[in-house]
């Protein structure tokens, strides 16, 4: 394992307490490669969804792409809306030798981003959350595929 994938870590969670008590979705990757992933939905009386892989060093590398190319290490989350009621999403990043960590609130669509103090920062977030959670929901699916193509 290369330096750089050592100096790697990622973390993000989203969510809320409510009716249903406290709902949320979260994944990490480590440095390893391993992939967790729980979900804790009480609708309905849902049980909580935990899986965990490991994920072979060209998918470390390709998060550690996104998260590059997305240049969200050089934005503040000190002008983005602070959690509430709605909820809160959390995003932790160690990437080389810098660790950052967002903390906001939920954002319903691009409408809440373009209203924030911080748009272009909040943007910068919500589209790698968004690349973020497609790429993880994508390999836990694959992962844990029932019926195999």
């Amino acid at each position: 394992m290369a330096q750089r994938e050592k100096d790697f870590y990622l973390r993000y969670y989203v969510g809320h307490k409510g009716k249903f008590g406290h709902e949320f979705l979260e994944f990490e990757v480590r440095p390893d490669g391993r992939l967790r992933y729980v979900n804790n939905s009480k609708y309905k009386n849902d049980t909580m969804i935990r899986k965990e892989c490991v994920v072979n060093r060209a998918v470390v590398q390709e998060l550690m792409r996104i998260i590059d190319d997305s240049e969200v290490m050089k934005e503040d989350d000190k002008q983005w809306p602070a959690p509430d009621r709605v909820g809160r999403q959390e995003l932790e990043i160690v990437f080389d030798d810098q660790h950052i960590s967002f903390t906001t609130s939920k954002i319903g669509s691009l409408i809440d981003v373009t209203k924030s103090r911080d748009p272009e920062g909040l943007r910068c977030f919500y589209y790698l959350v968004q690349d973020i959670k497609c790429m993880v929901f994508s390999l836990i699916g694959l992962h844990f595929k029932i019926k195999p193509i």
